[in-house]
Order: C-alpha cells, then structure tokens, then sequence
C-alpha cells in the first residue's frame, strides 16, 4: 500500500531545542510520523547549525527558491497530497503556486500563534496605548493573515484564545480552524517522582529564543522592573537567563554581582528548568502559546508570569504559579513562590492537571487526523463551501501571485 504524502514548507529549518515553535513543528511531525507518512521538508532558508538533520527520521529535506518557477517543477514532481505551510508568509509565497500546480492536494497553514495579534500588541505597547480590537483591525499584517486563513482548506490554531477572536471577530467558519495546542504526554506519577523536590532547586530562570522580541521585552523587564526588588529580600537567589541567539542588549544585562546571570544556549533546556525553583515570565506582549510555561509544567517547575502570558493556555484551571500585571505585585508572588513550600507544591500540582487535561498528545492528534479525513473525503463539497477563499483566489486579487512573478521576471 503506498504512503500517504505530506510536504511541509517551512519558514525555517526545524530547531527544537531553540525555539517553542521548534519543537511545536517536530511534533506535527511526530504525528504525521506515527501514521506512516512520506514527509517532505522543503524551505528557502538558511541552515543553522542548531537545526536537527530531518534525515535522520526519515524525511526527505529540499532546499527551494522563492519567487522561482523552479519550484513549480518541484511540486509537479511531488505531487503530495498535503501541504503545510508554516507561518502565514509562507502561505503568501507558495500558496498560489500549491494551488496551480497541485490543486488537489489539502493546504493547511500552521498559525504557530497569530502573527497579527503579537505584532499590534507590540506596537500598542511601544505607542503607549491600549490594545484594542479596533488596533487589531488597522494592521495590514492583519489582513495578510487573515487573508492566508482565508484561502487555506485548514488552519492550525495553537490557543483557544485566538481561536475565538478568529470566529467573533472575523467571522471565520468553524470548518477552517481547528483547536491543536502543544502536543504532549501525559505526565504520570513515575515521571513526576523522577522530578527535584523544592529543598534540592534553587534559582530564578527564564527561558527564550531572543531573536522573538517578546523574549527581549520580557528580559528586560526583569532586569529593570523586577529583579533588583526580588535581590533584597532573597540576597542568595540568581536570576538565570538561558536561550539560543543572544545577542549584545541582552548579553550587557549579566551582572554576576547583582545575580543577574545570562547563561546563553541551553543544550538541555528540560534539566535547567528542572534544575530551577520558579519560572519568571513577565511577557507585556505576544500571542499564542508560551513554551517557556508549558516547559515549566513539564518540569514540575511553577512560574510567575502575566495575563498575556497565560492567555489562551489553561482554560481557567488554577495556573501552575501567579498571574499578575503589576510589577510590584509580581515581585511579591515571585518571592512568595520561591519561599513557601506548601503553595510551591500545589503549584505544581495545578501544571500536572493543565498539561494532562488541554495538552494530550493522543487525543489531540486524534482530532487533527479526524478532521483532515473528513476534508479528503469531502474536499470539493469543502472548498465550495469556502466561497471567501475561492473569492480571493480569484485572479483579480493575487498580488502576491504577480508580485512574485514580476520578481522573478527582474530577477533574470
């Protein structure tokens, strides 16, 4: 019997040990993986060496061009009966192309988080005004995004939060998205022996990827809010910063004497959590699902972070720590959680039942693979019924199309 095939365009070659969306792309793997698909990794960008080689599980790894009718040979070749873009910018490159050479075949788009949301709560907050819906609205990069949703069969959404602003606001139909967070196992009670107890962890961490900026606000936050009012009243404790791609406004924040300690690269991001009392996380702005939070749970590590830190992850069971805004209430909890046993462990606790109740791998995986068979079996029916996607594929509105074309064209 022959395999089915998936082709996975990625925006970057996949890095899990860097980045929350790393690892959230080898898990979509995984899940094709395990039910014995051909997968095909292609992507246009540069390889780094913190990049695993796909080869090792099997998969074939392409490098393409953008804004080339190589590409176009490529897929005809393929002829893969699913494509998965990741990151709406990818949609707008090579969605058109998908479409023409291999109409047939399914095109999902994986959100990662919504790009929109982050970029307007970045420039509200740099514009020292409110996020507001009416914020969301003005943003091209809105309409870009929506726009990809728009024209793909599916569309991976990572948080129960912005998968309700997709369907209230902008009136998506609930046939087009569909609900995939983080997909884990569940953590028992043999992995969770396995973890340190509060008498043997000691410090403060955090934990990002700092080419995100939400990362670098977030550093810096602690730096120049947090961190100085947490030293006087716990003299002993360290503030540690790990991540991949550190650069120099993060690097002059280390200050050994003040226990502000920025560690760099972790190659095992699972032990220093592990190692670590208290995650401290105050994210001003973002979107999606912080893998820095959800590390921490897997960790038996409770943290301190914001309203938007949380959005979307817990479905309002208690958070694995403290949710606060203010900085000098986020000072307090920080301590709080680091010196008090008993709310320490119940914090703990709370994490287990977020991770086992909304991050399933099993049954998520279920579900996505329920949905994609349902649009197989029904994709004509599917895309009639997508009247706005079919309406913005027409010919009159592909900028990107002939953008694309016209690039090519003065490239030669």
């Amino acid at each position: 019997m022959q395999k089915k095939s998936l082709l996975i365009i990625g925006y970057v070659w996949v890095e899990p040990n860097s980045s929350a969306a790393g690892k959230r792309m080898l898990q979509l793997i995984n899940q094709f993986l395990e039910r014995d698909y051909k997968i095909t990794f292609a992507s246009y960008a540069i390889k780094s060496e913190k990049a695993i080689d796909l080869n090792m599980l099997g998969i074939s790894e392409v490098s393409i061009e953008l804004n080339n009718t190589s590409f176009d040979v490529f897929i005809k070749n393929l002829q893969p009966e699913m494509v998965l873009f990741d990151r709406f910018m990818v949609e707008e490159q090579f969605g058109w192309r998908v479409a023409e050479n291999c109409p047939k075949a399914i095109r999902i788009l994986d959100t990662e988080d919504l790009h929109c949301l982050r970029k307007t709560r970045e420039i509200c907050l740099k514009s020292k005004v409110d996020f507001s819906i009416d914020e969301l609205l003005k943003q091209d990069i809105t309409k870009r995004e929506i726009v990809a949703i728009l024209r793909c069969d599916l569309s991976l959404i990572i948080s129960t939060f912005e998968i309700e602003l997709l369907k209230n606001t902008f009136k998506i139909k609930d046939s087009l998205l569909l609900y995939v967070p983080f997909l884990f196992d569940e953590i028992d009670e043999t992995h969770q022996h396995k973890w340190k107890n509060f008498e043997e962890r000691d410090h403060f961490i955090f934990i990002g990827n700092f080419y995100h900026k939400p990362n670098v606000d977030a550093v810096l936050t602690l730096k120049n809010k947090v961190w100085k009012e947490v030293r006087k009243q716990l003299p002993k404790a360290e503030m540690h910063i790990y991540g991949a791609y550190v650069n120099q406004q993060i690097q002059q924040l280390h200050n050994k004497n003040e226990g502000f300690i920025i560690k760099g690269f972790a190659e095992d991001a699972h032990k220093v959590v592990g190692n670590a009392k208290v995650v401290l996380a105050p994210i001003n702005f973002g979107a999606g699902i912080k893998g820095k939070l959800t590390e921490a749970m897997l960790c038996g590590t409770p943290s301190v972070t914001t309203s938007i830190g949380v959005e979307g992850m817990s479905n309002n069971l208690p958070w694995n720590g403290f949710v606060v805004d203010n900085y000098s209430e986020f000072v307090s909890k920080s301590v709080q959680l680091y010196s008090d046993k008993n709310i320490w462990e119940q914090s703990q606790k709370n994490g287990v039942e977020i991770i086992n109740s909304i991050y399933s791998k099993e049954k998520n995986g279920d579900l996505f693979f329920n949905k994609i068979e349902e649009i197989q079996y029904h994709l004509e029916n599917h895309r009639t019924n997508n009247f706005m996607g079919s309406l913005l594929r027409h010919q009159t509105l592909q900028a990107t199309k002939y953008m694309s074309k016209w690039i090519e064209a003065k490239n030669k």
